[in-house]
């Protein structure tokens, strides 16, 4: 019982290349909160600066990043399997 209990251990322990890229992105393809934040001030810079938008732009880059993680998902994946 001992030696499966440390075989299961040390198989856990030691990921393969394409399981610990895949672990890096979340199941439900939501970006982070800071990638969000920083692509809303890119587009708030785009129109100009000008304030009133925030919503919007929070909104419209949330949107964006939610398309764009699944692309970076596949394209993971793909890598895992030429490697």
């Amino acid at each position: 019982m001992e030696l499966k209990k440390k075989k299961n251990e040390a198989v856990e322990s030691h990921p393969g290349p394409a399981q610990s890229r895949a672990e890096d992105i979340p199941a439900n393809h939501a970006p982070d909160l800071e990638k969000i934040r920083l692509r809303a001030y890119e587009i708030h810079l785009e129109r100009g600066g000008l304030s009133g938008n925030e919503l919007e732009d929070w909104l419209q880059a949330k949107r964006e990043l939610q398309r764009a993680a699944p692309l970076k998902a596949q394209q993971f994946l793909v890598a895992g399997e030429a490697e």
